[in-house]
């Protein structure tokens, strides 16, 4: 049985006279010791789908799923307090901006010690003893005295780091990362990857990737899910996937790489925006944007179907016969 099983998932966003579908009908699976890439612009529904995951989805958004399983946990039937009891202990989130998810009005050493007291059952000394480990792993220098200091006096790669040393704190089965290098520069980007790396190995934790960088993904993720509008659009391993990409779009994202640039040609990009409420074609959703679309992708909407080792959806898949 894999350690993440999720079938037919879709959340909607009722409005007054329409439903925006931020995801529709996102089936993934991930095993213990994974770890899985899911990439896509801005807006194709990334965040949302582990949000559903995470019991996050504020109303007025609507989530059904044919199956939400967690280690054997079926989280469409727990209730509130048996899934906060799993989420923050089992599954953990690091989420895009530390300087938001970070409480201002309390020091590190009481954010990190509330997690291990409510999940660990720790007492006061033993959360303390045990958020400094925490720091030293996570690499942030005299960890103690980092203890009594706000989130403000820190830098945006120190908050990040705690941000990582708090989702871990309870040795989570399941570790989620949301674009965990957001407004970092480079350098503080490559240590950030680093540790998250290094800590997924270590633990043998799974580990779902969530970003817009094809270079990140490509050096740590087995697999790789593009979404794009809510729909995975291509599910293959990143070895098949960078090297024979299937789906136009997934092309279009790789060939607006910076690395793959060459210097002198200006950097490719993909035309037009990504549907929201009310273009939403009536076929291919990428059919508008995409260099291959004939009058049959923008009539009909293609399912999601098995092509070579992976999955597709697309009338005309890239790279030859399956």
């Amino acid at each position: 049985m894999a350690l993440l099983e999720i079938e037919n998932l879709s959340v909607d966003f009722p409005s007054t006279n329409s439903v925006m579908h931020a995801v529709e009908g996102v089936s993934l699976s991930l095993d213990t010791g994974d770890v899985l890439g899911i990439v896509g612009e801005s807006g194709s529904g990334k965040s949302v789908t582990m949000m559903a995951l995470m019991g996050l989805v504020a109303y007025p958004g609507v989530v059904t799923a044919d199956k939400l399983r967690f280690d054997g946990h079926d989280l469409l039937k727990l209730s509130t307090k048996e899934r906060s009891q799993l989420i923050g202990k089992d599954v953990a989130m690091i989420f895009q901006d530390p300087t938001t998810s970070l409480n201002p009005c309390f020091t590190v050493g009481f954010q990190l010690a509330e997690t291990l007291k409510l999940h660990l059952g720790l007492d006061a000394k033993a959360a303390k003893r045990r958020s400094i480990e925490l720091l030293e792993q996570v690499g942030i220098p005299a960890p103690e005295s980092r203890l009594k200091i706000y989130p403000h006096q820190m830098s945006g790669g120190m908050n990040q780091r705690v941000m990582i040393a708090m989702a871990i704190s309870c040795n989570p089965k399941l570790l989620i990362a949301d674009e965990p290098t957001t407004a970092l520069d480079v350098t503080i980007q490559a240590q950030i990857l680093d540790l998250l790396r290094s800590l997924q190995k270590e633990r043998g934790m799974a580990l779902v990737l969530i970003t817009h960088n094809m270079g990140v993904v490509s050096e740590m993720a087995q697999r790789v899910a593009v979404m794009y509008a809510g729909q995975i659009m291509e599910e293959q391993s990143a070895q098949t996937l960078f090297a024979t990409p299937h789906h136009p779009y997934t092309e279009a994202l790789m060939s607006a790489m910076p690395e793959r640039s060459d210097g002198v040609s200006r950097l490719a990009t993909i035309p037009g925006m990504v549907p929201g409420l009310y273009d939403r074609p009536s076929g291919c959703l990428f059919a508008p944007r995409c260099a291959y679309a004939v009058d049959s992708c923008r009539a009909q909407r293609p399912p999601l179907r098995p092509w070579q080792d992976g999955m597709v959806r697309c009338q005309f898949p890239l790279g030859g016969k399956a």
